[in-house]
């Protein structure tokens, strides 16, 4: 079988395959996940677990160039941010082994009665990690380092067009010094990674991906009794109230818009504008969209590489002309050729076109008018959605209620692209159930021990 495979989106062409793995490979791969658990994550300390986790970061700087050409070929995103990616990789495994004490280190509890009582956190066991195609390297990174310092073994499932990276990584694990098991990748099928959900012998699961791949996944972890950690879509909303700079504002969000062309989960994909403002900003926003120079990612004069896959450009092609077959005013782009696809801005889209509730998962926005601060929330908050959210204001009390009004898991003011190791990430609705990176990442799949001892 070949399901996993490397094909250029910017060409279409085959450039490698690899085999899915049988059931027999898949067994080896959780029992080697398992024995490295029941030895080496309780044989080693911390410290020692961290100090593998920084090699793992040196390795992302000294291969720099290879991952990011690897992953421009498997998905096609521009080269800058394929090295934008690689070096913020590098940056969250490297947070996770300077703070392994902060992860790691017993709490102690105020009790009532005599003697102590901690809260030690011990690791539970492997864990499969089921990661998505749009960051191959910030995905692991983000699940595997906080984890592997715990003392959890990995498992890793990476997106089927994903396998030179997901091969990559591997590698470097192995180059760290890690110890057979302790991180396995697996090219396996979706019922393959059901029963490895289900084997008994691992304790947990974290999927990013698609509302499906999330319920999916969710319901099998369910009905075998295992810890579940979902990160799935968004359709972030972008406020703006009030600005002295409108043209750095505008700059902000098409930024935003485009990172990883587009094909960002947090990218802000709903543009709020109050009335004041809204004229200015369609037309502003609408010039740098098509400003932009769509083409192969290894061009140095690419802004917006192809989308991942010739289905991913069928299926905003598809919401796209919905949209204005239900209405919506395309105001400029919505065509493509192969993966790649304009910048596309609609504008006029009500409740009852389809985008309204959708996720937009390429180069494409919709603009909505509001004439309140409350409808701004209100509007933000209407959908099924909720990972994070971008609000633009010059009232530092404006900003405190409307963060504090919208229902979703990041609220960032004033800023975009402000992503940081330390920062959690992760959403509410069908957004997801879990925190990613910063130290709320290390609560997922921890045993939070009492070790309660009396006088």
């Amino acid at each position: 079988m070949t399901d996993y495979a490397v094909v250029n989106p910017s060409t279409g062409e085959t450039l490698a395959t690899y085999p899915t793995m049988t059931d027999s490979q898949v067994g080896e791969a959780v029992a080697a996940a398992d024995s490295a658990y029941r030895t080496w994550a309780r044989t080693t300390s911390a410290a020692e677990r961290a100090e593998l986790v920084r090699k793992v970061a040196e390795l992302h700087r000294e291969r720099r160039d290879a991952l990011a050409a690897i992953i421009v070929r498997e998905m096609g995103k521009p080269l800058s941010h394929a090295y934008g990616e690689v070096d913020f990789a590098a940056d969250i495994v490297e947070y996770y082994a300077d703070n392994a004490e902060a992860i790691t280190a017993d709490a102690p509890l105020a009790i009532l009665g005599e003697g102590t009582a901690v809260i030690r956190r011990t690791p539970i066991g492997p864990l499969l990690g089921i990661m998505p195609w749009n960051f191959p390297y910030y995905q692991v990174a983000r699940f595997a380092a906080p984890n592997l310092v715990l003392g959890n073994t990995i498992i890793l499932k990476h997106a089927p067009q994903c396998p030179e990276s997901a091969a990559a990584m591997e590698q470097i694990y192995k180059d760290a010094g890690f110890p057979e098991g302790a991180y396995v990748n697996v090219y396996a099928t979706n019922d393959q990674a059901a029963a490895i959900i289900a084997d008994p012998r691992v304790a947990g699961v974290s999927v990013t991906g698609s509302e499906r791949a999330g319920a999916a996944v969710a319901k099998v972890a369910g009905e075998n009794l295992k810890k579940v950690a979902l990160e799935m879509g968004g359709s972030d909303p972008f406020i703006l109230l009030s600005t002295d700079d409108l043209d750095a504002v505008v700059e902000a969000a098409a930024e935003a818009r485009l990172d990883n062309s587009g094909q960002s989960c947090n990218a802000p994909k709903r543009f709020i504008v109050i009335d004041s403002l809204y004229d200015a900003f369609v037309e502003k926003f609408t010039g740098l969209m098509t400003s932009q120079v769509v083409g192969d990612g290894f061009s140095d004069d690419t802004t917006v590489g192809p989308l991942s896959s010739l289905a991913a450009a069928d299926r905003l092609e598809d919401q796209v002309n919905r949209a204005v077959a239900q209405g919506a005013t395309l105001v400029t782009g919505g065509t493509r050729e192969g993966a790649f696809f304009q910048p596309t801005v609609l504008t006029g889209v009500t409740k009852d076109n389809d985008i309204y509730h959708e996720e937009l998962f390429g180069p494409a926005s919709a603009i909505y008018k509001v004439a309140s601060e409350d409808e701004a929330v209100a509007l933000a908050n209407d959908t099924g959605f909720g990972l994070g959210s971008y609000v633009y204001t010059t009232d530092e009390a404006q900003a405190d209620r409307v963060a504090n009004g919208i229902d979703a898991g990041m609220v960032y003011v004033n800023i975009v692209l402000a992503d940081s190791p330390e920062l959690p990430f992760g959403g509410v609705k069908r957004s997801g159930t879990s925190r990613e990176m910063g130290l709320l990442a290390a609560d997922e799949f921890v045993n939070k021990k009492l070790v309660r001892v009396g006088r």
